[in-house]
């Protein structure tokens, strides 16, 4: 048996030489294609996973409306929910109070020292209400956070018109997400 061969291309197929039937180079038993290609692959997702890019996001806003006893529905069906903001909305004089749930998540490195600011406008008053509280990075499944007013400020707003939640590390806002008519 000859130790060249003629397969294919008629080019040098014996293990260990420098190109196979076709002229692809080769680094052993591997070509140095899917060698490469691995190589990149690997790079890319340890690439991706290594960099976080700090960020911060308020992906919804709920302002609900509540009653005398802080309800803001009767059951946990959402078509119940809606049901009973309507009413409340038909009927003022049940209404105790006003509520938003807002979700929002930041990256680790944005963790320390956050706090949600709200500002309304209402047609109570001229001047844009605003109030804040500090708020911590929780798991991913639980990055809600409830914020409500009470009757006197809830009175001193009237109907609600429109507002603006905000995210705040230091000085600095992170993250806002605001009605359409603020």
């Amino acid at each position: 048996m000859s130790e060249e061969s003629t397969l294919g291309c008629g080019m040098d197929t014996r293990v260990g030489s420098i190109s196979d039937m076709c002229g692809k180079a080769r680094c052993g038993r591997w070509s140095c294609g899917w060698l490469g290609t691995l190589v990149l692959v690997v790079w890319w997702l340890g690439a991706g996973m290594a960099v976080e890019a700090a960020s911060a996001k308020i992906s919804k806003v709920l302002p609900h409306l509540v009653d005398r006893e802080g309800r803001h529905t009767l059951s946990p069906s959402l078509y119940e929910r809606d049901a009973y903001q309507a009413r409340l909305r038909e009927q003022p004089g049940e209404v105790g109070g006003l509520r938003f749930d807002v979700r929002w998540s930041v990256s680790r490195d944005l963790a320390e020292g956050l706090r949600l600011r709200i500002e309304l406008r209402g047609t109570g008053e001229a001047e844009v209400i605003q109030f804040e509280r500090p708020v911590e990075r929780r798991p991913w499944y639980d990055r809600w956070s409830e914020v409500r007013l009470d009757d006197a400020t809830y009175a001193r707003l009237g109907r609600l018109i429109a507002w603006r939640v905000s995210l705040w590390r230091g000085p600095q806002m992170i993250a806002e997400q605001r009605s359409f008519l603020w």
